[in-house]
């Protein structure tokens, strides 16, 4: 029988690998489904408006039952159980999107499978838990890598499933169809794997065991800092210290006791300098600082570094979209891109952005969060103006045209990876560890609502590009000035001292 290490470890790997494949199959799922929704609902007599309710149905639900989610895990501490519930829901979904009954019933499926994918703010939840704060950037880079590795893998899926043209009893298997089941299936082999390969491992595993001939508590140096003891509990990385405060010494617990510390005191916590009172009567955790301990409770969320990384969330994602939306028919009409040419396109952007994860993973070892965040933030300034200058009004030879749409579609890809991995690895730094859960369940329905109105935006304004794109710059410039004013405070309180 393998020792407990080693089989923590194991467990451990198992579960990383289980995380893996579920950002693999979001991916998979979003670059199957969308080349063919559009020609599934024109052969339900759906309208063209109907499209953007079929996408944003999607992004709308999973923006409701994210913090629900994240809450969920936050309280019981299992993120499985929230896992196999939500992949119920994708099931479900992609199966009512095969039955295909009409538009409406179409509309509905994308609804039901929205609530699954809510599941990912309990996952980035679980991912800020058992990882330490140096490895926080590497480890998102990785698990949104793996997302990006399936919308490269999805594509080729297409090839086959354009040939389905059977029937499943009384179901019609054909190229509209078809990605409806497939991802049906992915998701029930999905379900065994989270079954019987994922593992909720208790957090206490994860901190060294303390010496039992070390004293519990230690009298502090200087009798004057107050009449607590402090408790030290060094985390995995040896790095962080979080500080116990006790009360007077006739009131202290039993070392049988030392190990029950309770992390849902953190939002209800006294100053340590406070009267002896007024102090609890068991050990709790308390704030490395003034600013740290306000973030731990529900007013944190006001503080102007998490506002900063919440709106970086939602300018991102809302250019990224309404760009998303406008390529396309920009494509069509100046340089005649087909089916073909569109999807070898989104083929090399995703390659593009592949490698700018890997990278932001490499270059994360000697750069800070910000810096990475600033980084990108200038990168998709650069591309913003370019479009601006020679996009909102295209003009020359096709040669010209072609190498101005390729350079500001290059550019603004390759910011993208830099600002989404650094802000969602801030975000987990500046809020409390113990509501991780809802917190990226928050972050994440700030991220769904730009997703619902980013390609509205654009596709109401694709011959207004002066407008569309001056907007999307305007909020850039907001947000690189609020990340410049709030430079100083993007860093982890733990960490940094505060």
């Amino acid at each position: 029988m393998d020792p407990p290490t080693e089989q923590m470890q194991r467990k451990q790997k198992l579960t990383n690998v289980v995380i893996g494949f579920l950002f693999l199959l979001s991916g998979i799922e979003y670059a199957v489904i969308l080349p063919t929704v559009w020609l599934y609902l024109q052969s339900l007599g759906a309208h063209p408006f109907f499209l953007g309710l079929v996408l944003s149905a999607f992004s709308l639900t999973e923006l409701l039952s994210g913090p629900l989610f994240g809450h969920w895990t936050d309280r019981t501490g299992r993120t499985k159980n929230v896992i196999l519930l939500s992949n119920c829901f994708e099931i479900a979904g992609n199966f009512m999107y095969f039955v295909g009954i009409s538009k409406w019933f179409l509309f509905g499926s994308r609804l039901v499978a929205g609530v699954g994918a809510g599941s990912g703010a309990s996952i980035f939840g679980y991912l800020t838990r058992f990882s330490s704060a140096k490895d926080r950037v590497p480890v998102f880079a990785m698990a949104m890598a793996c997302r990006q590795a399936g919308l490269l893998i999805g594509p080729a899926f297409n090839i086959f499933l354009r040939y389905s043209n059977f029937y499943l009893g009384p179901f019609h298997v054909n190229k509209y169809s078809a990605p409806g089941i497939f991802m049906c299936v992915l998701w029930v082999l999905m379900q065994l794997m989270v079954a019987f390969m994922f593992y909720d491992v208790p957090l206490s595993s994860q901190v060294p065991q303390v010496d039992e001939h070390e004293p519990l508590l230690k009298q502090p140096e200087d009798p004057s800092e107050g009449v607590s003891h402090v408790y030290g509990s060094i985390n995995s990385d040896n790095q962080e210290t979080d500080h116990v405060c006790l009360p007077p010494e006739d009131n202290a617990p039993s070392s049988n006791h030392k190990e029950e510390v309770d992390h849902s005191s953190y939002s209800t916590l006294p100053n340590c300098q406070a009267d002896p009172q007024n102090l609890p009567n068991g050990p709790q955790y308390v704030e490395s600082g003034r600013r740290f301990h306000n973030l731990l409770s529900t007013k944190g969320y006001m503080h102007e570094e998490v506002v900063v990384l919440l709106t970086a969330q939602f300018v991102t994602l809302f250019n990224q979209t309404a760009l998303e939306a406008l390529v396309t028919p920009l494509a069509q009409t100046y340089l005649g891109f087909q089916d073909l040419q569109n999807s070898l396109l989104y083929f090399l952007c995703g390659i593009e952005m592949l490698a700018g994860f890997l990278a932001v993973r490499l270059l994360s070892r000697c750069c800070s969060d910000r810096l990475l965040l600033a980084l990108g933030l200038i990168v998709c300034n650069i591309s913003c103006i370019w479009c601006l200058v020679f996009l909102a009004k295209p003009n020359g030879s096709y040669g010209a045209l072609l190498g101005e749409f390729v350079v500001g579609v290059f550019l603004q890809v390759l910011g993208l990876p830099f600002v989404s991995v650094s802000q969602v690895s801030l975000f987990s730094k500046v809020t409390a560890e113990n509501t991780q859960g809802f917190s990226h369940g928050l972050r994440r329905s700030v991220g769904g609502l730009a997703t619902i109105l980013g390609p509205l935006w654009a596709a109401g304004l694709t011959q207004e590009l002066y407008i569309m794109l001056g907007v999307m710059m305007g909020l850039l410039l907001l947000l690189t000035g609020m990340v410049s004013l709030s430079y100083r405070y993007l860093v982890d309180p733990v960490r940094s001292g505060i």
